[in-house]
């Protein structure tokens, strides 16, 4: 088979797929052109089973994505047996610290029919069910890391990774975290990384700043039973700071 009647065969068969899911899903294919897309799929893919096995030997030349409004998404790739059909994979979500993943089974992928009809019924009964559980799992393994805010005081938290995360947050104050480099992820966590601890700094203390100008306090938390890294002035029981918030390595 030609490599336009293969790309074809499979972008034609994920648009049905998609189409047959429950809820709502949407279909974006990747040529082979698309390669950082292409190398980031392969580093998401959710598997250690048959589609880990698969990418193993046949590197990733093309695949079609599912996505579904709450940030889900599905791999569909091409079979490289004898066999007719396609693979199907989860993917991880790109938003997650990698400590969320942890003690959680991978729902690993599976063989699907030729037919999408019959493939969209295989995904339902049996993948998704096992997609879904381990993305709560996920979700709610970010949550647990992070001190709870209250209305009016955000709790910034220090993470593992010297990022900070809030949650939850109300509609204001989300709006100021986002407008300061915070990224809402798909468990409602706002995480700030701390790549560049100069440009973490500041945009912790303008978020200081803008709260506490709306009447919101904020609080620099370690979470509970981790000890503060020794560079950083201890907080004790999450007092309220301000604009003058800074940390240093």
């Amino acid at each position: 088979m030609h490599d336009h009647e293969s790309s074809e065969r499979l972008a034609s068969y994920a648009d049905v797929l998609a189409s047959e899911l429950p809820d709502s899903w949407t279909s974006t294919y990747h040529p082979p052109e698309h390669k950082d897309d292409l190398a980031e799929l392969v580093d998401r893919i959710w598997d250690l089973d048959l589609v880990a096995e698969s990418l193993a030997h046949h590197p990733l030349q093309q695949a079609a994505v599912l996505t579904r409004p709450d940030g889900a998404q599905l791999a569909v790739l091409h079979r490289h047996d004898e066999h007719d059909g396609f693979l199907i994979a989860a993917v991880a979500p790109r938003d997650l610290p990698d400590e969320a993943y942890r003690d959680i089974h991978e729902p690993n992928g599976i063989a699907l029919t030729d037919d999408p009809f019959l493939g969209a019924e295989q995904v339902a009964g049996d993948l998704l069910a096992r997609y879904d559980l381990a993305l709560t799992q996920a979700r709610h393994n970010a949550a647990q890391s992070v001190q709870p805010s209250q209305a009016d005081r955000v709790v910034l938290t220090w993470q593992p990774d010297g990022g900070l995360a809030a949650s939850p947050v109300g509609e204001t104050a989300g709006a100021v975290l986002a407008t300061n480099g915070f990224v809402r992820d798909s468990a409602g966590v706002y995480r700030l990384n701390g790549d560049d601890t100069l440009t973490q700094a500041r945009a912790v203390r303008e978020t200081g700043r803008q709260l506490d100008a709306l009447g919101i306090d904020t609080a620099l938390q370690h979470p509970s039973g981790r000890i503060a890294p020794a560079a950083t002035p201890a907080v004790a029981a999450a007092p309220a700071v301000r604009a003058s918030m800074t940390r240093t390595r």
